[in-house]
């Protein structure tokens, strides 16, 4: 599939690239949530081990992630201005930059992880299961990178069934690696929480392959022009791709500090955490398949400088968010407490999860507005703004906030219901900017 986003109707549009994009990241999510499930049947101590790592492997995603939303919008404007061979230097260039990135994360991470392990309170056994899984997570990290990029140039040209393909079949093969490399047989050894690494690493790496494989029968790929290397569509990398990946990343310190300050109430809060924000992110799905498609519509529009299509597919998108918010309360009132007990039967995570989830609901339409705007932001070229907002929901405002409720000693549910708080002043805020941008390009 291969769609043209300037012309045509923008709700099937919209509904077209975002369905499939949507079961795709279910199956992603499923993928984690696998992981989740397996490490809880091996202890309590491997299950807060892996949620220790998260903000870490979050990272990764975000390097990957944030510099492919670079590239989606490079070319995805690039298309729109109908400069075909243009968007095919980008191609190349784009090469150049996955292969810098996997070297740098790579080598970052391995040095690192230890000492931020350590700084939360990881030692002994603890800390040994979260290295031997994260240490493999690091050393695969160029698959990662290979898979986001290049999702990243089939979302410029509308196709999101391929990553949906390949996200189904990993979630299925992860299932029957997990518990293989977990319990062991067929003469591998148990291997705990490392083969639950091992067997992301080697998923990713087919399925690295499959995208690839795919992404050379399109027709950006076909009559490829001679390279000519230039230094300014570096730069255009690194001003669209830097600000996501800061902001993806400045999320993963998010979670870092969550995790600091949430440690002292006891292991079982640190993996009540990692499980509620899988079931979190289960809900927010729809919402991720909406940002991809709002991404690849408004690159494409703005490349055209067709700017009423713009706002349309902002305003349409924002609506669908919010009968997702509504379903999504619904379901995790109902059957939060369920989907906790999945993943463990102490009542002590069970609790400590369910207050987490329950604000959380609350400020899942909050996420919605965040991910539509900044990808509104991103696909007009005006991304700065979100290292700057990142820093402050990230890292100032949580620990300025959560400072003060470890000075005074509150519960708990303090810091669940301030983060809801955060997101929800996050997102009116950059709701008010994106509409300003948005407003003075349509002027000009």
């Amino acid at each position: 599939m291969e769609t043209n986003l300037i012309s045509g109707d923008i709700k099937k549009h919209l509904r077209t690239i975002a369905i499939p994009s949507s079961i795709g990241y279910f199956f992603h999510t499923m993928f984690n949530v696998t992981d989740t499930y397996f490490a809880g049947n091996i202890s309590t101590t491997a299950l807060a081990s892996l949620s220790l790592t998260f903000s870490i492997f979050f990272v990764i995603i975000a390097v990957a992630g944030g510099m492919s939303q670079g590239v989606t919008a490079l070319i995805g404007n690039a298309l729109g201005q109908k400069d075909i061979n243009h968007a095919k230097q980008i191609i190349y260039h784009t090469v150049i930059l996955a292969i810098f990135l996997a070297i740098f994360v790579t080598i970052t991470g391995i040095i690192v992880s230890p000492y931020l392990m350590q700084i939360l309170g990881a030692k002994g056994i603890y800390l040994k299961e979260a290295l031997s899984y994260i240490d493999v997570i690091l050393y695969g990290s160029a698959f990662f990178i290979g898979v986001f990029f290049s999702n990243a140039i089939l979302n410029s040209i509308g196709n999101t069934k391929v990553f949906r393909n390949f996200l189904t079949m990993r979630f299925f093969c992860n299932m029957l690696l997990d518990y293989w490399f977990v319990k062991g047989g067929f003469g591998v050894p148990p291997l705990g929480v490392k083969g639950i690494a091992l067997a992301t690493i080697i998923i990713e790496f087919f399925g690295m392959l499959y995208l690839l494989y795919n992404l050379k029968k399109s027709y950006l790929l076909k009559d490829m022009p001679p390279f000519i290397f230039d230094i300014n569509i570096i730069k255009a990398f690194l001003k669209q791709g830097l600000p996501p990946t800061v902001n993806m990343s400045l999320m993963a310190l998010g979670m870092f500090i969550i995790t600091y300050f949430i440690s002292p109430f006891g292991k079982h809060v640190v993996a009540a955490y990692g499980i509620a924000v899988r079931i979190e992110q289960i809900v927010l799905l729809p919402s991720i398949g909406v940002n991809v498609a709002v991404l690849a519509l408004v690159s494409q529009n703005n490349g055209a400088k067709l700017y009423d299509r713009v706002k349309d597919t902002v305003i349409y998108a924002q609506k669908i968010g919010l009968i997702l918010w509504i379903i999504g309360m619904v379901l995790i009132y109902a059957f939060g407490e369920y989907a906790l007990k999945i993943f463990s039967h102490d009542p002590l995570v069970v609790q400590a999860g369910l207050g987490y989830l329950y604000a959380a609901a609350t400020a899942l339409y909050a996420y919605m507005l965040v991910f539509i705007n900044i990808s509104l932001l991103q696909g007009i070229k005006e991304p700065a703004l979100l290292i700057y907002l990142s820093l402050l929901r990230q890292l100032i405002i949580p620990v300025s906030v959560f400072s003060l409720f470890a000075f005074f000693k509150l519960p708990l549910d303090f810091y669940w219901w301030g983060i809801a708080g955060i997101i929800w002043a996050s997102a009116l805020f950059i709701l008010w900017y994106a509409r300003g941008k948005l407003k003075i390009i349509m002027q000009k």
